[in-house]
């Protein structure tokens, strides 16, 4: 029987076109707000996946607008109640429910502190909505199952779709137009021979860089939220400070890379993990020692490293049912987070 994540992750192409063509208007707005305002810098607010589109939307802004962008911890305001002094910034708070009452607590203080203010959210109205000088629905539809998928990939369709419009950006804004199609062939791939190498690991590392960090972040998230598997994320470079000592037999690598500027060096840590007797396989032709993985390249740098987690989505939901599990009820875990 298909599970609600199968159900869901094939809908994803559809949900991104739906985005594109329902909020329009509000991508248009906003992104005309931005260019008035003229951010400075920005700042994120979110949690869980959605604190991973909010890392990719990090990377985006840098290297598209050249603004700095910041995470802020939602304590800053649901807990210890610092006042915040945004004046000549904007703020980013995604979430799939908007109503955290931690990240909805961190979207009024920063609009009270004189940022303009954006929520990426899949309810409105919601109090997060109501929080923000600007509000975009994400269009995802319903998502049932517990781990998101959806949405995740709505929020960063739709922080492009915003960084395009602000910036002028017409080569992103094709790409961003392109990508319901991209999406779509992203879903047919298949990931299965990574089953093979991550037999009786305990633990694995999900390597990338620049955006590709924030799809690793997620994979190994969903590893954890659905398959009961420890997983961490590192970018290829900094996992030699330290973390690499772990690796060996036991314990597989995934590197995730897109065509961009990072592509030679993420395959290249692929291939001297993959040396040191790890299984480790990249998104990337050309490595000499560790597996391939297949790709959709999109002829953009951003959206081809968001198409990477559509496949990834979809060998995790069958590696949790060959594990035996359930991955629409995952262990501990509901739907909707409210922390404080």
């Amino acid at each position: 029987m298909q599970t609600d994540m199968r159900r869901e992750i094939d809908e994803i192409p559809e949900a991104a076109a739906r985005l594109l063509a329902n909020a329009s208007d509000a991508i248009a707005g906003t992104g005309r707000a931005l260019r008035r305002h003229d951010p400075r810098f920005l700042v994120t607010v979110a949690r869980g996946s959605s604190d991973h589109a909010a890392l990719f939307l990090r990377y985006a802004i840098a290297l598209t607008a050249g603004r700095p962008v910041a995470a802020l911890g939602p304590s800053l305001a649901s807990i210890y109640g610092a006042p915040l002094k945004l004046e000549g910034g904007a703020a980013i708070a995604i979430s799939q429910s908007g109503k955290s009452p931690d990240i909805v607590a961190l979207a009024e203080s920063a609009t009270a502190g004189g940022a303009l203010s954006i929520a990426l959210t899949n309810t409105l109205p919601s109090p997060l909505s109501s929080a923000c000088t600007h509000a975009l629905d994400l269009n995802a539809g319903p998502e049932i199952s517990v781990a998101a998928t959806k949405s995740y990939v709505n929020s960063i369709v739709a922080g492009l779709a915003i960084l395009a419009e602000w910036t002028g950006d017409s080569a992103l804004t094709r790409a961003v137009a392109a990508l319901p199609d991209h999406l779509a062939r992203a879903v047919a791939l298949d990931w299965s021979n990574l089953s093979e190498g991550l037999a009786g690991a305990q633990s694995l590392y999900v390597l990338g860089r620049g955006p590709a960090l924030a799809i690793a972040s997620e994979a190994a998230l969903k590893f954890k939220e659905t398959c009961g598997m420890h997983a961490e994320a590192y970018s290829s470079a900094e996992v030699l400070h330290g973390p690499v000592a772990l690796v060996g037999p036991a314990f597989p690598v995934i590197a995730l890379a897109a065509r961009d500027a990072a592509e030679a060096s993420v395959r290249a840590m692929a291939d001297e993990i993959a040396g040191r007797g790890a299984f480790a396989c990249v998104t990337a032709d050309g490595a000499k020692r560790a597996a391939g993985l297949p790709y959709v390249a999109t002829g953009h740098p951003l959206t081809d490293a968001l198409a990477l987690i559509v496949p990834f989505y979809g060998f995790v939901e069958s590696w949790s049912r060959s594990r035996g599990l359930d991955p629409d009820k995952p262990v501990n875990l509901k739907k909707v987070t409210e922390t404080r």
